[in-house]
């Protein structure tokens, strides 16, 4: 059985972030020989990438949310860095190569233009469907949710069923928790991913909470996550949203066949 409780946080603002940010507007500064050199784990916080940390760390205080029974965090180091900074009481933080971001192959640690340059083709090919497409020798959505159900979401059920837990990891490792728990389909993945709507974003220090514990009936428990939220205490008018139920959803025959043929259409379509 998972945890009563889960958060979820995602590190704050890295040089990596920053370098991507500026190359998308045409500046190429921060790639130099040494920052070219580096792999992507060893990538820090910037200064704004600490005080996110901080804000997540004041946001789990103010609601009541800093004791847990499991501390587990990425072993990148902006990962590391954003964990010692939510300065939560008497953490024992267990590290993890697993919960590592998502393997972008080629186009780690590149320019824009080197991207939109080089691997046109494949940014051709991975609008077909974002959760199936692979990063050039890299991993797709579908791994990333292979690794973590084979993996951490092993772990929580053997070794923390009842209990609270918090794990500090990266955007696409939480994007993953959310395809997992919230049972979403990969064609649903696809549409929101393509659609980036502000609830499902997954700003530098957000935070998704998950738990079995109905929010509104502490005497509701369920055997699987029911109830999820999602913050970025740094920004609030950034993403987020309030508590949501989730719903486990089945389908009838006749949904599979509707399901089919509108795939097929928009195969067509393309």
């Amino acid at each position: 059985m998972l945890p009563l409780s889960m958060i979820l946080v995602r590190h704050g603002e890295s040089e990596g972030n920053v370098a991507n940010k500026r190359s998308r507007l045409g500046d190429n500064h921060d790639f130099t020989p040494d920052f070219l050199n580096r792999h992507s784990a060893k990538l820090r916080l910037t200064e704004k990438g600490k005080e996110q940390a901080k804000a997540a760390g004041k946001w789990l205080e103010e609601n009541g949310l800093t004791q847990f029974d499991r501390h587990y965090v990425s072993e990148y180091t902006r990962a590391l860095e954003t964990a010692a900074l939510l300065d939560l009481p008497n953490a024992r933080w267990y590290m993890d190569f697993q919960l590592r971001e998502r393997d972008h192959g080629r186009v780690d640690i590149v320019t824009d233009d080197v991207r939109k340059g080089q691997f046109i083709e494949y940014l051709r090919l991975r609008k077909r469907h974002l959760f199936y497409a692979p990063w050039p020798d890299g991993e797709s959505m579908a791994e990333v949710c292979d690794r973590l159900r084979n993996n951490i979401i092993g772990t929580l059920h053997r070794e923390c069923a009842d209990k609270k837990v918090i794990i500090v990891s990266h955007g696409d490792i939480m994007r993953a928790f959310r395809v997992i728990l919230e049972r979403m389909p990969a064609d649903v993945y696809h549409a929101i991913d393509n659609e980036d709507p502000p609830w499902f974003k997954i700003g530098n220090g957000q935070i998704i909470h998950y738990t079995r514990i109905d929010p509104n009936d502490p005497k509701h428990v369920l055997p699987r996550m029911g109830w999820v939220r999602s913050v970025n205490p740094f920004d609030p008018d950034y993403a987020g949203h309030d508590w949501k139920t989730i719903v486990h959803k089945t389908y009838s025959n006749e949904d599979l066949l509707a399901l089919a043929n509108r795939s097929k259409r928009l195969v067509n379509d393309e």
